[in-house]
């Protein structure tokens, strides 16, 4: 009887190893299966991220010395369904080549990201491709228009992309402007690759972006500082745009769009003692000026013309292409 009762105990500790052994089994399974599906569900995402968002492949940036930074050249995304490409001259343009083509006209917009179009302007609706159809249905020949923009980029800016790259013989340069740029500071690469908006490499997942630009915290970049007078010194590279561009027997014209605010006939006072300035600028230098605000002031509807309360929406992008058509026009 002690024997029977001893095989009896053995066979209970070995039932309740084996129960232990297929439990173990079984944890060990259901973990790789909820990993399997978390990884599946990772790679649904990121693939989502990537085709509908245009995720983990934004727009890069490049540090520059003179110019502060520029779009790194030779690159294409295309981000929230809208196609963006950059040639090899940092534009928001199709390649070129340095030279103008035979029986081409060939005009250059520079200016910031309402030049740029940014990510929510598709390439075929920028204002300079906007301006090359409405170019071409009226000039003999092909038309090119370039596009050197860049986001925040300001008068300096734009001065030094064109000692370093020149006017590609254009005919025109149409200097595209709001009145924040009036008050923007020297160039300054301090934001490439430490600003969310203009990174310098591309993440390795689309993930990491989507992390990066949402939901990670960034510590606040030490405020450039600048003394003097700003105007003043962003007034002075609009008269040296001149000067480049009369020694290339260009045409110039600056066109200076409004804040949603001023539209809306709130503008403030040193503003528009800004914009006198650069009237009086113009003026002197006799540079084709087009002020947009009492454009915008009468317009029906001021706001529909605004995405934000700087950037344009379709109807902003189609009214000033409009606008800067006929002033080419008239210089030519």
């Amino acid at each position: 009887m002690r024997w029977i009762r001893y095989e009896t105990l053995s066979d209970h500790k070995l039932a309740n190893s084996h129960l232990s052994v297929l439990l173990e089994i079984g944890i060990i399974r259901l973990s790789l299966i909820i990993l399997g599906v978390l990884f599946l569900l990772g790679l649904l995402l990121e693939a989502i991220l990537r085709i509908v968002f245009g995720f983990g492949n934004p727009l890069i940036y490049k540090a520059d010395a003179e110019i502060g930074y520029l779009l790194a050249p030779n690159q294409q995304t295309r981000r929230f369904s809208n196609f963006i490409a950059v040639n090899q001259y940092s534009m928001r343009s199709d390649p070129i080549t340095p030279q103008r083509p035979p029986e081409t006209t060939r005009i250059m917009l520079i200016g910031d990201s309402i030049a740029n179009g940014s990510w929510w302007t598709d390439q075929k609706e920028t204002i300079s491709a906007l301006i090359t159809k409405s170019l071409g249905q009226n000039l003999t020949g092909s038309v090119q228009v370039l596009n050197a923009s860049a986001n925040s980029w300001g008068p300096r800016n734009q001065l030094a992309y064109l000692r370093r790259f020149g006017t590609f013989e254009s005919q025109v340069i149409v200097l595209l402007m709001n009145t924040d740029d009036l008050f923007a500071l020297a160039p300054s690469s301090a934001v490439v690759g430490r600003e969310i908006n203009y990174p310098a490499r591309r993440p390795a997942l689309a993930l990491i972006e989507l992390y990066d630009r949402y939901f990670k915290r960034y510590p606040p970049l030490s405020p450039v500082q600048e003394g003097g007078d700003r105007v003043g010194n962003n007034l002075t590279a609009l008269a040296q745009i001149q000067a480049l561009a009369q020694a290339n027997q260009a045409r110039l014209i600056i066109a200076i769009t409004p804040l949603i605010r001023e539209a809306q006939k709130q503008g403030r006072d040193y503003e528009l003692k800004a914009r006198q300035r650069l009237a009086d600028l113009t003026s002197n230098q006799q540079i084709f000026y087009l002020d947009f605000l009492p454009i915008f002031q009468a317009h029906s509807n001021p706001d529909s013309l605004y995405r934000d309360n700087i950037h344009l929406s379709r109807d902003g992008n189609e009214l000033i292409s409009q606008k800067l058509t006929e002033a080419i026009k008239k210089v030519f």
